[in-house]
């Protein structure tokens, strides 16, 4: 993440800038360093990879774009960090209580928890170390290693498990009286102005029979989805409104499972789990990535937000409707092209580099 040269790093000066219904365009690329060389040495390294588009925003304004920015995708696992955001007003509000355990909330299953499973908290689920190791309704979790049921106690053991993801939503639902495609259409979509959302897109998914608790899919633009990273950049604000509470940021995007406890160790890159987001790791020498984190999804679905510097990066992997589908209900098992973290963040890195050169 570093840079060749020393360089002298400032806070950036957060812009009270926001997208109107169309994005703006920033009027000299060359202040933030984007130069043709490095538009050439980016367009080169996303066309080597499945990127079907990429968005770069700075100042709340759209710095760089490649392919349909408009195409609508289905999020993957990028969703839990979108859960995340919507927690934060009901937790402020008093409606959901971290501390509730499953056995509060009568959260069960066919065949019954266990009754140190009934145990975990929603803050334990918050931090996927709920030690629940039901089968989850949906894929997307770490299927290396999974430990025996009941073995281990919950928030003690991090484990990437969309059965926690999957009853965080259920929870969400039960306590606020909301879907959580209602709450997300009225306190995101309406308010942030998104072009392409589409209610009827959303979707619950997953195997028949694994689970009582399925996946809330959401199907998003990568220009929606950089209104989103904006607002976290932001600290939760959108414009005049305070659409998620800056506390909640702040204790949503600091790390609770620190790197050396987590068994995700192809994601070199992260210093640790918060609140459904990954963290990257920071350095003396890096204090630009102070405070970031990312919304991550299979196949190369991401949202970068990098309050230091007022930039939100979106990468995506357009994944047609019906495979998506497929793939939650387990009929299609082909393995597709995907984009790394390490290949999203590397992109990244030629853009801070630029900025950080031209100041």
């Amino acid at each position: 993440m570093s840079v060749s040269a020393p360089l002298e790093r400032q806070p950036q000066p957060v812009s009270n800038e926001f997208p109107a219904k169309e994005w703006a365009m920033v009027g000299s690329p060359e202040e933030h360093g984007l130069s043709t060389e490095v538009r050439e040495n980016v367009g080169a390294v996303l066309d080597a990879l499945p990127t079907t588009s990429f968005m770069v925003v700075a100042g709340g304004r759209t710095l760089y774009t490649y392919g349909d920015v408009s195409e609508v995708s289905y999020l993957a696992s990028t969703r839990k960090s979108i859960l995340s955001m919507l927690f934060g007003s009901a937790v402020a509000e008093g409606k959901i209580d971290l501390d509730l355990t499953m056995a509060d909330l009568n959260i069960d299953e066919d065949h019954g928890l266990l009754p140190i499973e009934k145990t975990a908290t929603l803050r334990d689920l918050l931090i996927s170390s709920s030690g629940v190791y039901h089968r989850p309704g949906s894929p997307g979790s770490n299927m290396k290693n999974i430990p025996a049921r009941g073995s281990k106690k919950p928030g003690d053991h991090f484990h990437y498990n969309n059965w926690d993801f999957n009853v965080l939503g259920a929870a969400f639902e039960q306590l606020t009286g909301r879907s959580v495609f209602k709450a997300f259409e009225e306190d995101f979509a309406g308010p942030m102005g998104m072009q392409d959302f589409d209610p009827s897109r959303q979707r619950m998914m997953g195997y028949e029979g694994a689970s009582r608790y399925l996946a809330y899919h959401f199907f998003l633009s990568g220009r929606d989805m950089a209104r989103l990273g904006l607002t976290m950049v932001r600290n939760g604000r959108w414009r005049d409104e305070q659409i998620v509470p800056a506390s909640w940021v702040a204790e949503s995007t600091r790390i609770h499972v620190p790197a050396g406890k987590m068994n995700e160790s192809e994601k070199s890159r992260i210093a640790g789990y918060s609140y459904l987001w990954w963290i990257p790791v920071v350095t003396k020498d890096t204090p630009e990535w102070e405070g970031a984190c990312v919304a991550a999804g299979h196949f190369g679905q991401f949202i970068l937000c990098l309050p230091a510097l007022d930039m939100v990066f979106v990468n995506r992997r357009s994944i047609p409707d019906d495979l998506a589908i497929a793939r939650n209900d387990g009929s299609f098992k082909e393995e597709l092209s995907s984009v790394t973290m390490e290949n999203f963040l590397g992109v990244a890195d030629q853009f801070i580099a630029a900025k950080l050169r031209a100041r």
